[in-house]
């Protein structure tokens, strides 16, 4: 038997976590696990904090407390709502344990010492002067290069997802002190990744290692795959990547000569799974390298789309330039979920965190499962994803309520109306009787191996449906108006227990407090490792999954229906959630119906028909002396050529400018700037940061055409 070490991404400790990264990294995992378990794998699944790095200190200096008060107070807030929501880690650490230290301090060393797999560079590199520090990545904000947005960080665009350096960003300011940074000289040791370009090219697309069969890597989701391509066939390939940053918060560099260095946290952060396994063989008497340098060793990692290129590029290379590692054989990485139409902003406070839904749907019962269903039925798997309160409802009430509640509540409601709560004794052939769920179970269980949690989940749902529609077929009840000893309703019963009992092993995976209270209700034991073998071999058998005989307790309410007309409390709360939704959207209209400029004087039609605005191009462009913010601009109008002066210096280079289309206005009186007469005006978009756009035709469309 194999030995299947899982990882989950390690969630920063600098803040809460919202239903995105449940449906990310988390849940995913967990079903999987889950399953795994019940099938009796030997799998261990690790996460933990991420301690260090620029986010931790840009936080604790927001909030005027140390780093350590910062990661203390979010590690056991994220470990806590994990617990709640049933995320059932073997080991959930933190990188700031002194075993993470010096594991990465090892890994490290080891790499350094071998003499080929680092670079070590002096180069300029941001520096506030004001705060007297390099800055690292997460310090630095700008102008996504990619997507245009204005609060892209040095190493990442949290709005398009691009990974960047602070050199691609425009406009980079700091965000201690908001200047402008400057550059200064530091030394630094990068991670080459030049040299493992081309094994790490040939193990992403045929899925081979140093020409043997590692993966198949059409198991592969087709994003991940694309997004490690578009990295391995970029024209400049694998660049080398800073391993250590000039910063006081992190895992101090083991090196005499670096004094004022620690390690970058993406290299620091993934070798967390390493240590992570050491403190959980620690607690269990296990030898951690058993998985992960075994030949029976299988590594998995679960993350966002994200963290793709540090999990299927940087951290395999990492592995393999250390030796006797595992590479992971999948990294089903699940894409973003949004919320209710758009991205998930603490500051904007778009979306719900775990917690505050754990808090505002305390009195919802069984709100842990209601989640994490409508999450798995809405899972990001290969595309975004977008959670919305009414499709909640839908899964809640039509599902878990209507489907799986419904037939469990009425399986046990009879049993006990016509057997006294035993399971009554038949002689049907389940063989046949098996054979439409013994299929649903099978693709159940083949969709989970495939990472395709959706479609799992839909067929425990299809099982449920086939159970209703049998009952309903039977209709024990009216016969039982006939002839109440009709063996009939003794074979109905005892079949459809035999599902119930299988439905309480299946739910376990996606719906693991569900299960339990169905297990309950049913008198069985709580589901161990290994159970589900067992459950899966009767039923392949035709084997009873619950014995005659065996007595059943009374029927309680899985889930309580949300559109309830003699109930309305679970309804208010979720129209308390769209209330809030509804009160941002209207705070955002006034926010920016405030900074709608005033419309100036009512013109007449004659008035604007007065104005003489034509189409033209740049032809040339200079600055003009003692005037910081003029250029003198040259432009052709097809057929004229005018000389236009532009305040526009401080935002465009005049070689920015040159062959750029523009709109101009023609018959404005002349007028004399700096000793250049100005003939004309550029028109101009402004944005309320006070950046300005060129208001343009399309290209090509030609010069001196009128504007009108």
């Amino acid at each position: 038997m194999s030995k299947k070490l899982v990882t989950s991404a390690l969630p920063y400790a600098n803040g809460a976590l919202h239903l995105g990264h449940l449906a990310g990294a988390y849940l995913p995992a967990d079903i999987y696990v889950r399953y795994l378990r019940l099938r009796g794998e030997d799998v261990v699944w690790v996460c933990g904090s991420d301690e260090h790095g620029a986010a931790i200190t840009i936080r604790a200096k927001k909030e005027g407390i140390t780093p350590q008060d910062i990661i203390e107070k979010y590690h056991a807030l994220n470990k806590n709502t994990f617990e709640q929501f049933g995320i059932s880690f073997d080991m959930y650490h933190r990188t700031s344990a002194e075993i993470h230290h010096e594991t990465a301090r090892e890994f490290f060393t080891k790499l350094y010492e071998r003499g080929d797999q680092f670079i070590e560079k002096t180069n300029e590199q941001y520096y506030d002067a004001e705060y007297n520090q390099f800055l690292a990545d997460r310090f630095i904000k700008g102008i996504c290069p990619t997507c245009g947005y204005e609060e892209a960080y040095g190493d990442q665009c949290e709005n398009c997802g691009s990974t960047l350096s602070p050199e691609e960003l425009i406009e980079p300011v700091s965000t201690l002190s908001g200047n402008k940074p400057e550059k200064k000289e530091t030394t630094h040791w990068y991670f080459d990744l030049k040299k493992h370009e081309k094994w790490l090219k040939e193990w992403i697309e045929n899925g081979t290692l140093d020409g043997e069969p590692h993966h198949d890597p059409k198991a592969w989701k087709n994003h991940v795959v694309g997004q490690c391509k578009s990295w391995l066939d970029a024209e400049e390939g694998l660049l080398p990547r800073a391993i250590t940053r000039d910063l006081d918060w992190g895992i101090k560099v083991p090196l005499p000569q670096a004094d004022g260095k620690v390690l970058y946290v993406w290299f620091d952060a993934p070798i967390g799974y390493i240590s992570a396994t050491k403190a959980w063989a620690e607690q269990n008497g296990k030898n951690w390298e058993d998985y992960w340098k075994g030949d029976d060793a299988e590594l998995i990692h679960f993350i966002g789309k994200d963290n793709i290129v540090f999990h299927c590029i940087i951290f395999p290379a990492m592995l393999k330039a250390y030796g006797d590692f595992k590479l992971p054989t999948n990294v089903p990485a699940n894409q973003f979920l949004n919320f209710e139409g758009d991205k998930f902003s603490k500051s904007r406070g778009w979306g719900i965190e775990q917690h505050e839904y754990l808090e505002e749907f305390k009195d919802f019962p069984n709100k842990e499962d209601a989640l994490r269903y409508a999450l798995t039925r809405n899972m990001p798997e290969n595309r975004d994803a977008d959670f919305k309160w009414d499709e909640f409802v839908e899964f809640h009430d039509k599902e878990l309520v209507g489907n799986l509640g419904n037939y469990l509540n009425r399986i046990l409601v009879l049993t006990h109306k016509y057997f006294d709560g035993k399971v009554p004794a038949s002689d049907v052939d389940l063989t046949e009787k098996y054979a439409d769920i013994l299929h649903l179970t099978a693709s159940l269980a083949k969709r989970i191996e495939l990472f395709d949690f959706k479609q799992a989940v839909n067929r425990l749902m299809e099982i449920s449906s086939w159970g209703n529609t049998y009952l309903q077929d039977v209709s024990p009840w009216k016969i039982y108006k006939e002839n109440p000893d009709s063996e009939e309703i003794a074979e109905c019963m005892y079949v459809s227990l035999q599902v119930v009992t299988l439905l309480s092993a299946l739910c376990a995976p996606f719906i693991p407090f569900t299960s339990e209270k169905i297990r309950n209700l049913l008198n069985l034991p709580a589901l161990q490792n290994g159970d589900l073998n067992d459950i899966l071999e009767n039923l392949g058998a035709g084997k009873p999954l619950i014995d005659a005989g065996h007595s059943v307790n009374k029927p309680e309410l899985l889930f309580a229906q949300i559109n309830d007309r003699k109930d309305d409390s679970r309804k208010q709360i979720i129209e308390r959630q769209k209330e809030k939704l509804v009160a941002i959207l209207a705070q955002k209209a006034a926010e920016e119906a405030a900074k709608f400029k005033p419309v100036k004087p009512e013109i007449s039609f004659e008035d604007f028909t007065k104005l003489d605005i034509r189409t033209g191009k740049i032809t040339a462009a200079e600055p003009i002396k003692k005037a910081d913010k003029l250029l003198k601009l040259t432009v052709d109008l097809g057929g004229q050529t005018r000389t236009v002066v532009s305040g526009i210096a401080l935002q465009f280079k005049p070689e920015e400018v040159v062959g750029q289309q523009v709109a101009v206005l023609l018959n404005l009186a002349p007028r004399k700037m700096r000793g250049v007469l100005s003939e004309g005006m550029i028109l101009m978009a402004e944005n309320k940061e006070g950046k300005l756009s060129f208001v343009q035709s399309d290209e090509g469309f030609g010069e001196g055409l009128e504007v009108r």
